[in-house]
């Protein structure tokens, strides 16, 4: 009976000292501590690019809101969260990436490829923690070939995996700390 309780003490050991532990952990990677960060808000992120679809700023907050919702329990409050994120979409650019060579003198070179790259600066506040306090512009782009498609047939597609890139590395960088 004795070799019974050591064998049950000993299979039970691990599993007692494992939940006196707190340990901190969610599949998102978030290290928020609910306890104390209950809420977010997201002011309007204006597009003071000087290019893009007129709802390109709209289209960003949103989607922003919805990522936090469904990768934290933060509730969404109108403002004053205990996370605030504010700024605005600072980059709109189209630039040639690589040119072809006609073999017609009196065709000019086209571009090859085609890039957009759009940047966000994001104002970033933790009331709970005024250290992770930040104002960060993020980046990323998209090519296209122009040849076989123009920018206005692919161009919301090409925002959506950009904007979806960004809000990741914005994630990343104010909740997740990595």
């Amino acid at each position: 009976m004795s070799k019974l309780k050591l064998i049950i003490g000993y299979l039970l050991c691990p599993f007692l000292l494992l939940s006196a532990c707190k340990v901190e952990y969610s599949f998102t990677g978030t290290t928020l501590d609910y306890n104390v960060t209950q809420s977010f808000s997201v002011a309007n992120f204006f597009n003071d690019s000087g290019g893009g679809p007129a709802n390109m700023g709209q289209n960003f907050t949103e989607s922003l809101k919805d990522y936090f919702q469904r990768n934290t329990q933060l509730e969404l409050v109108q403002s004053n969260g205990d996370l605030q994120f504010e700024g605005a979409i600072t980059r709109y650019s189209i630039t040639p990436q690589a040119t072809v060579s006609s073999n017609d003198p009196n065709q000019p070179d086209r571009a090859g490829q085609m890039r957009l790259t759009i940047a966000v600066e994001v104002n970033y506040m933790n009331l709970s923690n005024e250290e992770e306090d930040a104002k960060k512009t993020f980046s990323f782009y998209q090519d296209y070939d122009p040849r076989s498609t123009s920018l206005l047939t692919v161009e919301t597609e090409l925002i959506d995996t950009i904007f979806e890139n960004i809000i990741q590395d914005i994630f990343t960088s104010t909740v997740a700390n990595w």
